[in-house]
């Protein structure tokens, strides 16, 4: 991908999701490193604030939990009394949970749904109509290459994924018209707190990128007009393989990659 976004949104503020750790860190590294301002947003002050003071651009943090439903609306809130009306959003805040389904927490399950699903759609809603009565905004989703099947042991997780590179996709369409793009990014195995998080395994001969690649890619998509991208080639060709192979088989397939090893 050679689109350079380098200019893109320099001088513009972003608003970053799950912006203290992983990708969302790795994200608003590379927008702070090509002067765009940043409004961060996580669960934990503490790292907002040292990651902040690392960065060389006008930076506001807001400490906030997508677990609680009313969270979308306070940073909205925060970021409209400061007077700051975003070019870019970036909904990255996720997690998941490893594990056969029928042991799993169920409310667990369900906040996981909440920050994964029903907080980016908040988000979405909230800050799409400023961009489109601008006439310039855009918004980046942080999916998943499990969006693109049935993924056991991960079951609820990759239907969340599934769910925010559909929406991305439908939102897309409904905007552009506007000047305002949305992309979908969905990384593979990525190196980030998400796997300690999540207690999942990385199965053995997977290709792992960094979050800066991940990061990377996700912008360079986004400022060149693409809907959703695959990062990395391995994964391209994975997804591209499973297009032509039956479900089931793939949903086989995964099932005896990612089964637990206590099982």
């Amino acid at each position: 991908m050679t689109q350079n976004w380098s200019e893109t949104w320099k001088g513009e503020w972003a608003v970053v999701t799950g912006g203290s750790s992983g990708i969302g860190q790795a994200i608003a590294k590379e927008l702070a490193d090509n002067g765009v301002r940043l409004v961060l947003t996580a669960r934990r002050t503490e790292r907002l604030e040292a990651f902040a003071a690392t960065l060389g651009v006008a930076c506001e943090i807001f400490a906030a939990d997508l677990e609680r439903p009313s969270a979308p609306r306070e940073i909205f809130e925060f970021t409209a009394a400061k007077g700051i009306s975003p070019a870019l959003l970036v909904n990255n805040a996720g997690f998941g949970i490893f594990g056969e389904f029928r042991e799993m927490d169920l409310d667990r399950q369900l906040a996981m749904i909440q920050v994964n699903c029903s907080a980016v759609v908040a988000m979405t809603s909230l800050f799409l109509p400023g961009m489109i009565g601008r006439k310039k905004g855009d918004i980046l989703i942080v999916a998943s290459t499990a969006a693109f099947q049935a993924v056991p042991y991960q079951t609820a997780y990759a239907a969340t994924k599934a769910f925010d590179l559909i929406f991305a996709e439908g939102i897309a369409e409904e905007v552009k018209r506007f000047g305002v793009r949305v992309c979908a990014v969905c990384p593979g195995q990525t190196k980030s707190e998400f796997h300690q998080i999540a207690n999942e395994p990385i199965p053995k001969g997977m290709e792992v990128q960094s979050a800066q690649e991940v990061a990377r890619i996700g912008l360079e998509a986004l400022a060149a007009g693409k809907h959703h991208v695959v990062c990395g080639l391995g994964n391209r060709i994975g997804m591209e393989i499973q297009r032509i192979v039956p479900r089931r088989v793939v949903t086989a397939v995964s099932e005896r990659l990612f089964r637990p090893w206590t099982s």
